[in-house]
């Protein structure tokens, strides 16, 4: 197996996309994660920081599709997902792990997409670590809002009804079944069933709360490492219970303590798997004195390897059987 740990090199990519969203303000995400110091803490890493600024996709529109009923603002995130697809692949190409830094949820169907077609082309299997409150596997015909930043990983797993998104880039869809949605607590009723039926692996906060992230998350793990894979994290910031972080438009009690969300980083870390990142769903607007910015860049620090004191690597937790 050939470990994707070795990455020297980080490429910071913005994408203040807010229109995916119901809620304002996401569009100053990428501002204040740079304000809250990520890059500097990167590069204390020992990483070699490549800040490409924020992506800015053009305003004609770059499709001539019938836009699908019931999804909010397509033509505007369409050309968002174009841009973002091809800059995606161009970075995972350069060789530089990306971090894409949002931005409301939508740009994971640009950014996972791009990222997914350069691991297909050197024949590894992209699996897809989805942190976050909600499934977002909606499609225009499930849908309840029409907001897109829910339709996400619906998209990225080849469900139909986005069909036009990305016009002239190639779609390189994962399977579902490579697709982990972690934390989840709050679910539509039809997508729950399609998320059933496309057998989604979930761990929600139940079994969080019954079995610990430490035990669920080496289980993600342990099957990316199966089946010789590599592993995208799409970490929404609502992920985490609101005390710990205000600054999100989507906000649903109950979610990750603080320490459960930096072991989970820890345990990524020393995995050696994770390839590319996204970063979603941080308002500003929303937030307390800059707080869930700060949090999120000590997350991210978590998993790229900062840690209080140097310790061997533990593996000694029990898994529980797939089925648990």
């Amino acid at each position: 197996m050939t470990d994707v740990s070795h990455h020297k090199r980080i490429a910071l990519l913005g994408a203040p996309v807010e229109v995916g969203a119901s809620q304002r303000g996401t569009l100053m995400g990428p501002a204040a994660m740079r304000t809250a110091g990520l890059g500097p803490l990167l590069e204390d890493l020992g990483f070699v920081v490549e800040d490409h600024g924020d992506l800015t996709p053009p305003a004609v529109p770059l499709s001539t599709d019938t836009p699908p009923e019931n999804a909010r603002h397509y033509r505007v995130i369409q050309n968002w997902i174009q841009a973002l697809s091809a800059r995606a692949y161009t970075l995972a190409q350069s060789g530089a792990l990306p971090i894409f830094m949002g931005g409301d949820h939508s740009l994971s169907m640009g950014s996972v997409n791009g990222v997914a077609r350069h691991w297909h082309e050197q024949g590894r299997e992209l699996f897809v670590l989805w942190l976050d409150a909600h499934a977002d596997y909606n499609t225009p015909h499930t849908t309840i809002t029409g907001n897109m930043h829910g339709m996400s990983a619906a998209f990225l797993c080849g469900e139909s009804g986005l069909d036009g998104l990305l016009g002239a880039e190639p779609r390189a869809s994962i399977k579902p079944d490579n697709l982990d949605l972690f934390g989840i607590r709050s679910i539509d009723k039809l997508e729950k069933e399609l998320v059933h039926a496309r057998k989604v692996a979930i761990a929600d906060m139940r079994q969080i709360d019954e079995f610990g992230v430490g035990v669920l998350i080496r289980r993600v793990i342990e099957r990316v490492k199966a089946r010789n894979g590599v592993l995208h994290v799409s970490f929404d910031v609502d992920f985490l219970d609101p005390a710990a972080a205000p600054g999100v438009g989507t906000m649903v009690p109950g979610g990750a303590t603080y320490r459960e969300a930096h072991l989970i980083m820890e345990l990524l870390h020393d995995s050696g798997l994770m390839c590319s990142l996204d970063v979603v769903e941080l308002n500003p607007f929303l937030d307390e004195r800059g707080r869930t910015a700060r949090v999120m860049v000590e997350l991210v620090g978590s998993l790229f390897g900062q840690q209080i004191t140097d310790r061997p690597t533990p593996s000694n937790a029990i898994i529980p059987p797939a089925g648990a």
